[in-house]
């Protein structure tokens, strides 16, 4: 185990019978970049059960922050959701990820597309100063099925705006888009739906997707992925990743990890080959 590093949970918080977000310590030495994940896990039977997790915390904070799905049965998070403050965690040394601003042409828009936690990436992005400095306005759109999976809007609406250090940043750039599809809500309908129709656009008083001008960010379930990547090349937009910068990005790795068995629950690793797949990004 001497790629992670042992952290105690600070706090736990519990939004829904599905969702819980969770905060731990974190290790002076490690580092990362707004967007990225790294491998957690716990210690079961001597052996680690490990899964990918995106970094919801700013990388100046001093804690780390998880948002995730209770899966039951899962061997990973059916034990993450009974986490109570002083718990320990492994945590990997390292982070990475496609979803960093690096990877991103110049624009003048950011769009942040991301469905149920596939939010968490977003969240570390758009605490982040640098985020605001490269681009005029971050629109942040957030889709799930039910109004009260809409996680963190309290944060986003209330607290960052008064944020010392992206609070002017939050008020003036970040525009915050949540939309749900099997509730009556001020937002309904699929995040692409409302793009290919030209709706999400009139409510948030933007032009059109243009790759001249916008820049796009993705993460979340494979349909959302698979949907949202369609239209942007339809679109003309291109892909970029590390070391060739473009007009949209994607967590390409959780969508390859997904696709690994159908059966298994997004993105655990349950055997020594899909822990191996994922480890190998994080070298």
């Amino acid at each position: 185990m001497s790629n992670f590093n042992q952290e105690r949970v600070l706090s736990v918080h519990h939004w829904t019978d599905n969702l819980v977000s969770f905060t731990t310590t974190r290790d002076p030495s490690f580092r990362f970049r707004s967007g990225e994940f790294t491998m957690i896990g716990l210690t079961f039977d001597e052996r680690p059960l490990l899964r990918a997790y995106s970094l919801a915390s700013a990388h100046y904070e001093d804690r780390l922050e998880f948002f995730a799905i209770k899966v039951p049965d899962g061997p990973l998070t059916s034990r993450l959701q009974q986490l109570k403050e002083g718990d320990e965690i492994i945590v990997s040394r390292k982070a990475t990820g496609t979803l960093v601003i690096d990877n991103l042409e110049y624009g003048r828009n950011l769009y942040l597309i991301g469905t149920g936690t596939g939010l968490a990436p977003f969240l570390s992005v758009i605490k982040d100063p640098a985020t605001y400095l490269r681009f005029k306005n971050v629109a942040l759109l957030h889709g799930c099925r039910r109004i009260e999976d809409l996680a963190y809007g309290e944060m986003i609406t209330g607290k960052l705006p008064s944020d010392e250090l992206v609070g002017d940043f939050a008020r003036y750039q970040l525009i915050y888009h949540p939309t749900v599809t099997r509730d009556r809500f001020c937002n309904c309908g699929r995040i692409t739906d409302l793009i290919a129709s030209g709706k999400l656009f009139s409510d948030i008083e933007l032009p059109e997707l243009d790759p001249q001008h916008d820049r796009v960010m993705i993460c979340g379930s494979p349909a959302l992925v698979r949907d949202a990547r369609e239209l942007l090349v339809a679109k003309g937009f291109i892909e970029g990743n590390h070391g060739q910068p473009a007009q949209f990005v994607l967590e390409k790795e959780f969508a390859e990890r997904n696709n690994l068995s159908s059966a298994r629950p997004r993105g655990l690793y349950e055997s020594r080959r899909q822990v191996g797949i994922a480890m190998k990004h994080l070298k």
